[in-house]
C-alpha cells in the first residue's frame, strides 16, 4: 500500500473508531448504563496484508509474524503500567492512587479518584468524569506475505499469562483450539477469577488456507450424489440376479 494511502486508511480507522465511541457516550440508552459500568473495546481490521488495531482499555492483542517476531498492537490502558496516562489523568484534576484504607496502608492497584477506576480510558465510566476517556490508541503493521498469528485477549489472560507464554501453549495449534489452550492455560494456576476470553486469528498465505467445509447446498449435493450411486448399484445388482434365475 502507498505510504499516502496508507496514512489516509489509518486516519479514516483513527477518526471512525474516536467518533463512534464519543457518539456512543452520548447515546440516550447507552448513558443509562455506562453513568455506572463501562467496557474495554479491541477491534481489529484486516485489509490483506495490512493489520489495524483500535483498542480501548486493558484487552490486549498481540502478533506474531512468520519469523517469530513480537509485535504489542494495543496499549495497556491500565494506570499500573502506562505513567503517560498517570499524568494526563492528573494533569485534568483527578488523583490517581492506590486505595487507602483507614487506618492501614494503601493496598491493591493504582485507581482514578473519585470513582477509583483501574482505567484510564473505557467506554462507559461516565460516574468517574470526563478525564476517563473512549478514544483509542489505533496502531497499524503491514505484514510480509508469510503471514502470522493474532491473539486478542482480556484481562483475565494476561493477568495469569505473559505473551511469549500464550504464544507458546498455542503454537502449533489451529486457531479455535489455540484460543481454548490459552484459556485453560490462563485458568489453570488459580481458576476462573475474572472475565477470560480469548479470540486466535491466523492470516496465512493462499497456498496455506485450509479448504472450507462444504455449504449446506454442497452437502446436500454429495449426499444425493452418493444415494444415485448406491440406487443405480442396487438396480443393476437386482437386474443380474432377475437373469441368472431366468
Amino acid at each position: 500500500m502507498p505510504r499516502g494511502l496508507q496514512l489516509g486508511w489509518l486516519q479514516e480507522v483513527w477518526q471512525g473508531s474516536t467518533g463512534g465511541a464519543s457518539r456512543s457516550r452520548t447515546g440516550s440508552l447507552f448513558a443509562v448504563s455506562a453513568e455506572s459500568s463501562g467496557t474495554t473495546v479491541t477491534f481489529v481490521i484486516i485489509d490483506e496484508w495490512v493489520v489495524t488495531v483500535a483498542s480501548v482499555g486493558d484487552s490486549r492483542c498481540i502478533l506474531e509474524s512468520a519469523d517469530g517476531s513480537l509485535y504489542h498492537l494495543s496499549a495497556d490502558h491500565r494506570f499500573d503500567s502506562n505513567r503517560d496516562e498517570v499524568e494526563r489523568v492528573t494533569a485534568w484534576g483527578s488523583k490517581v492512587g492506590q486505595l487507602n484504607v483507614v487506618g492501614g496502608p494503601e493496598v491493591g492497584p493504582l485507581r482514578c479518584w473519585p470513582g477509583g477506576l483501574c482505567l484510564s480510558r473505557s467506554i462507559g465510566e461516565m460516574y468517574v468524569g470526563e478525564c476517563i476517556i473512549p478514544v483509542p490508541h489505533v496502531k497499524q503493521v503491514k505484514l510480509s506475505h508469510a503471514g502470522g498469528r493474532i491473539i486478542i485477549a482480556s484481562d483475565g489472560v494476561w493477568d495469569d499469562l505473559t505473551f511469549e507464554m500464550a504464544l507458546e501453549c498455542s503454537r502449533g495449534y489451529p486457531s479455535d483450539i489455540a484460543a481454548n489452550r490459552i484459556v485453560n492455560e490462563a485458568i489453570l494456576p488459580r481458576g476462573l477469577r475474572d472475565d477470560t476470553t480469548c479470540i486466535v486469528v491466523d492470516i496465512l498465505p493462499p497456498e496455506k488456507l485450509a479448504p472450507s467445509p462444504p455449504t449446506k447446498w454442497q452437502g446436500k449435493t454429495v449426499l444425493n450424489n452418493m444415494f444415485r450411486v448406491d440406487l443405480k448399484n442396487n438396480m443393476f445388482h437386482q437386474k443380474n440376479q432377475m437373469h441368472l434365475l431366468n
